[in-house]
C-alpha cells in the first residue's frame, strides 16, 4: 500500500521524500516496481471479478456463502473464508432485509359510508348504482386479488 503510494506520487515528491516520511526503504520500493503480482494476488483479482459477476446477477443481494456455491457451481476451487475476505475487500455485501413498509397503525380511521342501497339490488335504470367485490386468493410467492366490478 505504501509502495503504491509513492510510485502514484514519484512525478511530485523525491522517491526518498516519501520513503523517508513512510518510514520505508527505497531499495525496498524499487524491488517493489520490479516484482510482477504474486500468484496469489493473480488469483485474488481473477476470483475477485467473478465474485463481483456473481453478485451482480443475483441482483446484488447474495452474500458471500452463496457467492461461494456459485463459485463452486462455475468449477471454482476455494473455501467460503476466502470468498468472504474478497468480497469483503471489494466492498460487496449482502442485502440484509427489506425496507419496511409504512404500517397502519394510528392515523385517521377509516371512513365508513352510509349503506344507501339498503341490499335493493333491482332498480330502474342503467347506469345509476354500481357494485364491486374483491376476491383474495393467496397462491404461491404472493398474494394477488381479482376486482370485479359492474353496473346495474
Amino acid at each position: 500500500m505504501r509502495y503504491a503510494f509513492v510510485a502514484e506520487h514519484r512525478a511530485l515528491f523525491s522517491v526518498r521524500a516519501m520513503c523517508r516520511c513512510l518510514r520505508i526503504h527505497p531499495s525496498g520500493f524499487y524491488a517493489w516496481l520490479k516484482t510482477p503480482l504474486s500468484n496469489r494476488a493473480r488469483e485474488d483479482a481473477r476470483q475477485t471479478e467473478l465474485i463481483r459477476k456473481a453478485w451482480v446477477d443475483s441482483g446484488k443481494v447474495y452474500g458471500y456463502r452463496k457467492l461461494h456455491d456459485d463459485l463452486l457451481d462455475q468449477g471454482e476451487t476455494c473455501c467460503p473464508n476466502r470468498v468472504a475476505r474478497l468480497a469483503s475487500l471489494a466492498g460487496i455485501k449482502a442485502q440484509i432485509g427489506y425496507k419496511r413498509r409504512p404500517s397502519s397503525y394510528g392515523g385517521k380511521p377509516s371512513l365508513v359510508v352510509d349503506n344507501t342501497l339498503d341490499r335493493k339490488f333491482d332498480v330502474d335504470a342503467p347506469d345509476r348504482i354500481w357494485v364491486t367485490d374483491i376476491t383474495y386468493s393467496a397462491p404461491r410467492p404472493g398474494w394477488s386479488w381479482v376486482h370485479m366490478s359492474g353496473m346495474h
